[in-house]
């Protein structure tokens, strides 16, 4: 093998490329790839991060959801026995209404027969007056008249 001017230069131009390459493009390059990195790395810890925020989440949403669901059964439960209790008043009251309404029918209907018992007893003394009258045929004045109607009342 032959050492000649060219492969001497070639050598020489080599040596100078990588020396430049080493002072002037790794830097940059190594730069750039560690700054990748970095980022790459804290995208991964911001995943991590998020995907443990999201399984809190997601244990805090199932925690209020059973929450959520106790407070709607007391709800509903409160609602029931309030249900309850207007229908149970509702009874009671309709119970005493019942009974008052009955006892206004007894006493209308106690009042009603001693009407008729009062028209009964006018119209027999009536009756009675005129028969007595028909028998003695003369006509009784108006106080005795009463005072015979009262009389025949009071024994009726």
């Amino acid at each position: 093998m032959d050492l000649n001017a060219t492969l001497i230069g070639q050598t020489i131009a080599m040596i100078v490329f990588v020396w430049f390459c080493m002072k002037f493009v790794w830097p940059p390059l190594i730069g750039m790839i560690e700054e990748r990195q970095t980022q790459i790395a804290d995208g991964l810890a911001a995943a991590e991060k998020g995907a443990r925020s999201l399984e809190l989440a997601d244990v805090e949403k199932k925690k209020l959801i059973d929450e959520a669901r106790g407070q709607a059964r007391e709800i509903v439960d409160q609602a029931n026995t309030r249900a309850n209790s207007i229908v149970d008043e509702a009874r009671g009251t309709a119970d005493q209404e019942r009974e008052r309404i009955l006892a206004a029918a007894e006493s209308e209907v106690e009042q009603e027969v001693n009407r008729a018992r009062e028209e009964l007893r006018r119209q027999v003394g009536a009756i009675a007056v005129a028969g007595a009258e028909k028998i003695i045929s003369r006509e009784i004045d108006a106080n005795t008249h009463q005072d015979l109607l009262n009389k025949l009342a009071a024994e009726i």
